[in-house]
């Protein structure tokens, strides 16, 4: 497994070993030893999978409050998606900076994303699976989404979209602006 460390303190792209021959092919998804000397000491608790139908569908930008923050680690198991994160931690020196990643199928990847980000992705094909790996139980009373055109986030959907407009849930419409909602990390 490669580690990269990306440009947000904490974020880390991992590249993983996948063996091939001519029945097809084995990968380790997580090993906690492994992943402990690459520096994700996070106990996952709870693995989640979402199944996104139509190419354009955008989730995010979601996490969930302290004390019920959770790191994630996730990858994109079936299509491709433009995977955004924002460092939503006050004392971070990347506070409120994004980081915007393609993950796909293809890809033999995963994205540790530390506590204290939001986190959203843009499918860019039809048919996506996209698989998480939580160190925290899901919170609704501790959910917030941050509405993903905030401009204090200075994510470049135009970029990402294409000059596509989205296909958001009811929540990720009406998601407030960071300003708006209480974010204590």
């Amino acid at each position: 497994m490669k580690v990269t460390n990306l440009k947000l303190e904490g974020l880390k792209l991992l590249d993983l070993d996948r063996h091939g021959d001519n029945r097809g092919w084995f990968e380790e998804t997580y090993n906690y030893e492994r992943y402990k000397q690459a520096g994700i000491d996070n106990i996952f608790v709870q693995d989640n999978r979402s199944f996104s139908s139509k190419k354009g569908v955008l989730r995010g930008m979601h996490f969930q409050k302290y004390p019920y923050s959770q790191a994630k680690l996730v990858r994109c198991t079936r299509g491709k998606v433009i995977d955004v994160v924002v460092d939503l931690r006050r004392n971070s020196p990347t506070y409120l900076q994004y980081e915007a990643v393609e993950l796909s199928e293809d890809r033999v990847q995963q994205l540790f994303v530390p506590q204290g980000f939001a986190h959203g992705f843009y499918c860019l094909s039809d048919d996506v699976i996209f698989e998480y790996k939580v160190d925290n139980v899901y919170s609704k009373e501790n959910e917030r989404s941050i509405n993903y055109l905030d401009p204090k986030l200075g994510i470049n959907w135009n970029e990402i979209l294409k000059g596509e407009t989205p296909i958001l849930s009811e929540k990720d419409k009406n998601a407030k602006f960071y300003d708006e909602i209480d974010c204590n990390f």
